[in-house]
Order: C-alpha cells, then sequence, then structure tokens
C-alpha cells in the first residue's frame, strides 16, 4: 500500500531503524543478558511494526519505542517472578558482593547501575543515559512526573552509594554532605 510516495515500510524503516542500538544498549542493562535483550529489542520492532499505523510521523519515534520497550519489559519482568521460586539460596547469591579489582573494567561500574531496583533504573537510565527530559521519561513510564522525578533521584542516590568504593579506587572520595572531592 503506497502512502503518498513512500510505502509503510520506508516509513518504518525512517523513523524506527535508527534506535535499533539505543533500545538494544538499554534491553541489555534490562535483561544482564545479550540473548534475552535480542529477543526483548525483536518483540519491541514487532509490536512498533503491528501498531506503526497508530504513530503520527513527525512526533518523537525514540520515545515511542522506548515506551514499547518498558511495557515488553514490564511483562516480561512478571512472568519471570511469577514462575521462579526463590530459595533461601538463591537469595544468599543475589545479595553476595564480589571485591573491586585493582584493574577496574567499564563491567563493573555498570554492575552497580544493576544493581539498583528496576523502577528506579528505569528512571536513571531514560533519563541521564539515553537522555530523554523529565517530561518524556514520565510519559514513556506512564507515571506522573513527580514520581519519575522522585525515582530519578533515589536511583541516582542509590547508584552513588553503589559506586562508592568504585570511585574511591579512582582517587575521589565521598563527603559525608554527599559531595564529591579528591583525595589528592
Amino acid at each position: 500500500m503506497l502512502m503518498g510516495n513512500r510505502t509503510k515500510t520506508e516509513d518504518f524503516e525512517t523513523a524506527a531503524l535508527p534506535y535499533v542500538n539505543d533500545l538494544f544498549r538499554t534491553a541489555v542493562r534490562f535483561t544482564a543478558n545479550r540473548t534475552e535483550a535480542e529477543d526483548l529489542v525483536q518483540e519491541v520492532y514487532l509490536q512498533a511494526w503491528k501498531s506503526f499505523h497508530r504513530f503520527e510521523m513527525g512526533t518523537n519515534c525514540r520515545a515511542w519505542l522506548f515506551k514499547i520497550l518498558m511495557n515488553k519489559n514490564m511483562k516480561r519482568s512478571r512472568k519471570w517472578f511469577a514462575t521462579t521460586k526463590e530459595t533461601s539460596e538463591m537469595i544468599e547469591d543475589v545479595t553476595y558482593i564480589p571485591p573491586i579489582s585493582e584493574h577496574l573494567t567499564d563491567e563493573e561500574v555498570l554492575l552497580g547501575l544493576e544493581k539498583i531496583p528496576d523502577c528506579y533504573r528505569e528512571a536513571v537510565m531514560l533519563t541521564d543515559v539515553q537522555q530523554f527530559s523529565y517530561k518524556e521519561t514520565a510519559n514513556i513510564l506512564n507515571v506522573p512526573i513527580g514520581t519519575m522525578m522522585s525515582r530519578l533521584n533515589r536511583g541516582r542516590k542509590i547508584l552513588r552509594i553503589e559506586l562508592a568504593e568504585v570511585a574511591e579506587c579512582y582517587g575521589i572520595k565521598m563527603h559525608k554532605s554527599g559531595s564529591v572531592g579528591s583525595k589528592l
């Protein structure tokens, strides 16, 4: 079916495909598994294709795709929690915190982000990593802007605590006031 001089497929490819890498990186952070992230992004694009007739060209396609990602991820999380029974052994494994090595990698820093509860991590990822505005992030998460700002604040605080030891390895020390200073 032709829409003017362009087809629906061309419009979809032009509007949606430039964001596949952004969606994948965020999906990896949420799932902590590349294979699951690939499946999640594929589900997002399938849903976007099915719903593309409702998308208004010229609006923010990136935000629309991220909203689909959040919805799909929440559904997957609910299914996982419904089918998983936690034992005391599993809980012990979750609470174990390995020591920080002398040779830090980006992955070790990103572990701090994974320790943030999902609702806070979503706000941090969308606002600080994907650089959506507060209003866009609130819209993607389907929450009032005040709720999103509260989640973002709490997420940043938890992340700051999780990364305190990592920062100290780089010579950055946290002051009691919460501000950052150099050991040197």
